[in-house]
């Protein structure tokens, strides 16, 4: 195989209660890369369409990403990288990790596959730190392994795959404003009190419980943040008003997708995904702020290969 053309979706970091450990991985929504052996040694993108983004891999979390991994791999050859940028970066819904995750799923396809899932993750959080200034995997890791993951530990990385009940759609709405993600991170407290910390990893807990059984309500009571969702709120506009609609349309829970600006919303069932959309979709038409929504099924296979050339 000589060339590769995959598609790298976008996920959804955090899930209420699992801050920096917990994400899901989306379907319809994400990048496509195109990624090329070529004879001289090294990692060059030839083609970004939509966004503009840097072509120096040095400067690009594709590109970072790929050159750890040969970095480790000391193949004989180099790569060509494009990109297709389907998902705006700062969206709150893993645009950077896409990309990096991308870069190293689809050369290590190229390469024969001697690297593991949580290696191909690790080489990707190098990517990712550059956008984010800090090795995080919670939107890296579903993109490569699909479903719920959580990230055990990042030193050493450990990530655990965790079960997706068969009927879990996902709502996201997108405000487009633009929120940092270093500003995000600042207004956060530095402690919390004892009491918020024992009720968010009850939840985390339970939650993970409820996904291995599949019992929605549990995943409803569950999805409640107490630690973070409190202070990111107030950086969207219209988030409370979101959240009540969704949960007046029988959403199982609602939350900030990363550090936002979107919000995402679980439900049971397309119907009642439905239905929420156009609740959630309601409240930003009565404003000025531009917008845009999608739903799906949890993406249980992570990144897909579109096509191969040898």
């Amino acid at each position: 195989m000589t060339e590769i053309k995959i598609f790298s979706p976008a996920t959804v970091a955090n899930v209420s209660c699992g801050f920096d450990v917990l994400g899901f991985c989306l379907d319809g929504i994400g990048d496509e890369m195109i990624v090329r052996k070529t004879p001289e040694k090294g990692i060059k993108i030839t083609k970004i369409k939509g966004y503009d983004l840097p072509n120096e891999a040095t400067k690009n979390v594709a590109g970072v990403a790929a050159l750890a991994l040969i970095e480790d791999a000391q193949p004989d050859c180099g790569f060509e990288i494009e990109i297709y940028k389907n998902i705006k970066p700062g969206s709150g819904v893993g645009s950077s990790s896409a990309s990096a995750s991308g870069s190293v799923f689809a050369i290590n396809e190229l390469l024969g596959r001697p690297y593991s899932k949580t290696q191909l993750t690790y080489f990707a959080m190098k990517g990712e730190a550059l956008a984010s200034g800090s090795e995080h995997a919670d939107n890296i890791a579903p993109g490569i392994f699909g479903g719920f993951t959580l990230v055990k530990s990042t030193v050493p990385l450990e990530v655990v795959e965790l079960p997706t009940p068969n009927d879990l759609f996902a709502v996201i709405i997108h405000p487009q404003i633009e929120i940092k993600t270093s500003e995000a991170r600042a207004i956060l407290p530095k402690d919390i009190p004892l009491k918020n910390a024992i009720t968010q990893w009850a939840n985390m807990g339970s939650l993970v419980h409820a996904l291995h059984i599949s019992d929605y309500q549990m995943i409803k009571r569950s999805l409640i943040d107490v630690v973070v969702e409190p202070y990111r709120s107030r950086l969207i506009p219209h988030y409370n008003e979101v959240k009540l609609a969704a949960f007046n349309k029988g959403a199982l829970g609602c939350g900030i997708s990363g550090s936002g600006p979107s919000i995402f919303t679980l439900c049971q069932g397309q119907i009642q995904a439905e239905q929420v959309e156009l609740a959630m979709r309601e409240v930003y038409s009565q404003t000025d702020i531009a917008f845009n929504t999608y739903s799906c099924k949890i993406n249980t296979t992570g990144i897909k290969i579109l096509a191969t050339d040898s």
